[in-house]
């Protein structure tokens, strides 16, 4: 059974990223449709996985981060314009069986993300 499952570290404070919000999308061509918005737990995760079973489909997807929402709210930003405030990844998912687990490492100034299990 495949599923989606994401979390959030904070690396410059060296912790788990609690109260990011973040919205998943479900990309097809121009169309950009809302599956779901979840907050972060204060492991860095969702509670639940963001999709699994048959609600995971083939396609692309796109996962936005309000980091600068949390980002503020953790003292690390200022109230005016930041370097980082929404982080959109956008991926694929070539085969819904197997489980795709998108993880955001942030900091003020960069972010990273990569495939993990």
């Amino acid at each position: 059974m495949g599923r989606l499952s994401t979390h959030v570290l904070d690396t410059a404070r060296g912790k788990p990223a609690a109260g990011v919000r973040i919205t998943l999308y479900r990309i097809s061509g121009q169309n950009h449709r809302k599956l779901k918005e979840v907050v972060t737990n204060a492991d860095g995760r969702t509670d639940a996985p963001l999709l699994e079973g048959e609600a995971l489909q083939a396609g692309s997807y796109e996962l936005v981060f309000c980091a600068g929402d949390y980002l503020r709210a953790s003292g690390q930003a200022g109230e005016g314009i930041l370097f980082l405030d929404e982080i959109p990844i956008r991926f694929g998912v070539p085969d819904a069986g197997q489980h795709y687990h998108v993880p955001l490492l942030i900091s003020p100034f960069g972010y990273s993300t990569y495939r993990g299990s």
